[in-house]
């Protein structure tokens, strides 16, 4: 069955004209509890809401309401799509300096060429909007802005009720009291495949040892089935207390919800600094502080992880070469440690150069060794042969990008997809020549730990 989006998200995109306006306005707010402020959203935009928190806990951003919708289905050109029109609509904003820069947030569905029937029908190519109340937590200061976007002769009448909604939500977040703490119970742990996962390392491995690749990222799926429904806030709040290290994010797309705590991040744009991240080569945690740092010296020296690593920094420094100046990559190495793994980690930073912008590095990098393979087009073809399965937005891009041109994408693993009673979670890992089937097969379950325990389910049913 060929892959289409629902009717109600391409309903929602709009269309500027010349006498389109992109207006905003920012105020200060007293403390306001980020997740809350989200789940004041709930009753009136339950589908219309996102949530990023970056790794070192310096910046979250929540977006709620539609001002705009930027999506396409393309299968070539999709980036510089969702960037000219974003950069079209900027060159309608009308701002003071002391209000915030709107942002757009958003993702790319992993590989636009392999889309399938499936629980990600939902998500097109690629879906970002503007959120109409759009709240950043930073530097000790909590700002709302409100975004309108319109054409309208009304567009004052129209602002005045906005903000009159922006209290409305500012209110219920400072004062209405929420649960978002409850446990939800799982009734069945589907293996979607495993026998096919299997296979396909088998496959895989044998090609590599043929020649045809150095190395294939294979992923699986497992399924989830609840009591009851989830709640976007429930699971956002158990994640961020799970894996306090990580990327956290959530988008709603229509009636489902993509959310994860990612260690990963793909790029970050800043003030004309650009950073990524090679990560790549994992191992478990230790039980004890002794055998952790064990197990790192072993990760560490371990001539399979640090080839696999060594992929990732190769490609993204010759993406920095290519569209950075100044460019600094440690040349050993270190360490993450998070909850349940430790992975090898090397930083990347550089200047961006003036032709380009965040898309145009997400392009370049997407997918990294870590996620796709050695060389890319080839790892992707077998990806789409043997894998079986539509990633949608897993191990995609998923981030934001601001009016200023700052931004920040991480790349969405260690992730789930929510619809209604259903959770589908998503892990993979790197398939070289020496790959045992079964230890990787192992090693997913590592991967889908943080967000099934996160969900109340337990390692290995």
């Amino acid at each position: 069955m060929s892959y289409k989006i629902t009717d109600g998200a391409k309903a929602k995109q709009t269309v500027l004209s010349p006498y389109t306006h992109f207006f905003t306005e920012t105020v200060e707010v007293g403390r306001i509890s980020p997740l809350l402020f989200f789940e004041a959203g709930h009753s009136t935009y339950n589908h219309e809401r996102f949530y990023w928190q970056n790794a070192d806990k310096t910046m979250t951003l929540v977006g709620i309401g539609h001002a705009h919708i930027l999506m396409n289905e393309k299968k070539h050109g999709r980036y510089s799509d969702i960037s000219d029109k974003w950069q079209q609509l900027c060159s309608k904003l009308v701002k003071e300096e002391k209000d915030m820069a709107p942002v757009l947030f958003g993702g790319f569905s992993y590989d636009e060429q392999n889309r399938h029937h499936s629980e990600w029908n939902e998500f097109p190519s690629s879906y970002f909007f503007v959120p109409s109340f759009q709240l950043k937590i930073a530097d000790g200061k909590t700002l709302l802005s409100v975004n309108l976007i319109t054409d309208s002769e009304n567009a004052t009448t129209i602002f005045d009720k906005l903000r009159e909604e922006r209290d409305r939500l500012i209110h219920i977040a400072q004062v209405e009291e929420f649960d978002i703490t409850v446990k939800n119970k799982v009734i069945e742990t589907i293996e979607r495949g495993k026998e096919k996962y299997i296979e396909a390392v088998e496959n895989v491995t044998q090609q590599i040892k043929e020649g045809k690749a150095d190395k294939v990222v294979i992923a699986r799926a497992i399924e989830l089935e609840f009591e009851q429904d989830l709640a976007a806030t429930t699971v956002l709040q158990a994640i961020t207390n799970e894996q306090q290290e990580s990327y956290h994010f959530g988008l709603q797309v229509g009636t489902s919800l993509f959310f994860g705590a990612t260690p990963e991040r793909l790029i970050e744009v800043k003030d004309g600094k650009v950073y990524s991240a090679c990560v790549a080569g994992s191992i478990r945690r230790g039980k004890s502080a002794k055998e952790d740092r064990e197990l790192g010296e072993e990760l560490l020296g371990d001539p399979k992880n640090r080839e696999e690593h060594q992929h990732v920094v190769s490609m993204i420094s010759k993406v920095f070469e290519s569209y950075c100046e100044d460019v600094l990559i440690p040349k050993i190495p270190k360490l993450m440690k998070i909850r349940d793994i430790q992975h090898l980690y090397t930083s990347v930073e550089g200047s961006i150069g003036q032709q380009n912008n965040i898309f145009s590095f997400v392009e370049a990098l997407h997918p990294t060794p870590a996620l796709g393979g050695v060389p890319t087009t080839v790892a992707l073809e077998m990806i789409r042969k043997h894998e079986e399965m539509d990633r949608g937005y897993y191990a995609a891009p998923i981030g934001w990008t601001d009016a200023s041109g700052n931004g920040e994408f991480a790349v969405g693993i260690r992730s789930a997809l929510i619809q209604a009673n259903h959770a589908y979670l998503y892990a993979g890992g790197g398939i070289v020549a020496d790959s045992d089937p079964n230890e990787e097969y192992d090693e997913t379950w590592v991967k889908f730990r943080p967000v099934l325990r996160s969900l109340g389910g337990k390692l290995n049913g």
